[in-house]
């Protein structure tokens, strides 16, 4: 059974736990300690303000239960999140982060959201708040930035947009940098900044180098293409058991017909044409692997019906499933 938390519980129960001591952990004056609830689990999070306007937080936690925490709409800061070890699940709004997904978000109104934690796993992340203004500072030093894709990060009363980029080799590597810091005081406060905002570049390249978003196609919002890249992600994450489409359109905040004609204009397809080929391109990665039957490769994927798999992997690759397993290459 998985227990549930609201953020007022989950809040509670942390004001309330005893703060252990763990020798293997040297604290500045400037940092804050949280032990895990002891009925939950085992671990604690550190958290500390390196400059006006911006947090970090170190978290390394390990649980008893698997359990879930409620979130409600709330106002929401600039947001960064990178995953060492472990992974965060949501039920319905985020995809699944962790493996080689990063999270990133502007300002704004967050919608209500229920985040699942798994027992016996190790959860290792570095996670970053910013104020609006100060990733505006940080967007006048930076190459390539662009206003309208700055006035679509920073909102206040409108729901946030938020992306998901590839957690690089860099990434990870200044992520773990933060984790282990060395030096103490005043030295490590100037290292943990200059990271950060490195890591924050980092996030934000493969942001700034989509045209599509910086400049979007005649009649479409920078707003609206967010909400269409976050649905793409959502699709991405759930291949084997996908939202119906007006389920994914209310997730992200649009119309279904808006969501429609966005997968058109950005990604030259359909939602379900997009669903298809990418549930086809993990069936093939299975498949060339050899890990697998053919059935159990259409069933990974969210396929029931070998007969529509079949069809469906023949077409886009031109070789069927049997012939992919046994080596054959594509046929186009």
């Amino acid at each position: 059974m998985t227990l549930i938390l609201s953020q007022t519980d989950w809040n509670e129960l942390c004001q309330q736990t005893p703060q252990l001591r763990y020798p293997s952990l040297i604290l500045d004056n400037y940092e804050v300690l949280l032990s895990v609830p002891e009925r939950l689990g085992r671990g604690y999070s550190r958290h500390m303000e390196l400059l006006p306007g911006v947090r970090l937080s170190l978290y390394n936690w390990e649980f008893h239960w698997d359990w879930s925490l409620k979130a409600p709409v709330h106002d929401h800061l600039v947001q960064s999140l990178v995953i060492l070890s472990g992974a965060i699940h949501d039920e319905e709004v985020y995809p699944t982060l962790g493996g080689q997904r990063s999270y990133f978000s502007g300002s704004g109104i967050s919608p209500s959201y229920t985040s699942r934690y798994e027992r016996s796993q190790r959860l290792i992340f570095v996670e970053v708040h910013l104020l609006p203004e100060v990733l505006e500072e940080l967007f006048s030093g930076m190459r390539g930035t662009n206003a309208t894709l700055l006035k679509l990060l920073l909102k206040r009363n409108d729901w946030k947009v938020s992306f998901f980029p590839i957690v690089t080799l860099g990434m990870r590597q200044i992520a773990q940098q933060i984790m282990i810091a060395p030096f103490f005081g005043t030295a490590r406060r100037l290292y943990l900044q200059t990271k950060v905002f490195d890591l924050l570049e980092l996030q934000l390249q493969p942001i700034l180098s989509d045209q599509t978003l910086c400049y979007p196609p005649p009649g479409r919002k920078s707003d609206t293409i967010a909400r269409i890249y976050h649905a793409r992600e959502v699709l991405a994450s759930r291949l084997e058991n996908p939202p119906s489409l007006f389920d994914l359109a209310r997730q992200v905040g649009v119309s279904d017909r808006t969501l429609q004609r966005g997968f058109r204009d950005v990604f030259g397809t359909t939602v379900i044409g997009y669903l298809t080929q990418q549930r086809m391109k993990y069936a093939e990665q299975f498949l060339r692997a050899g890990s697998c039957t053919v059935a159990e490769a259409a069933n990974r994927v969210g396929y029931t019906h070998l007969g529509h798999f079949a069809a469906g992997f023949k077409q886009q690759f031109g070789i069927t499933p049997s012939e992919c397993l046994a080596g054959k290459s594509p046929g186009r």
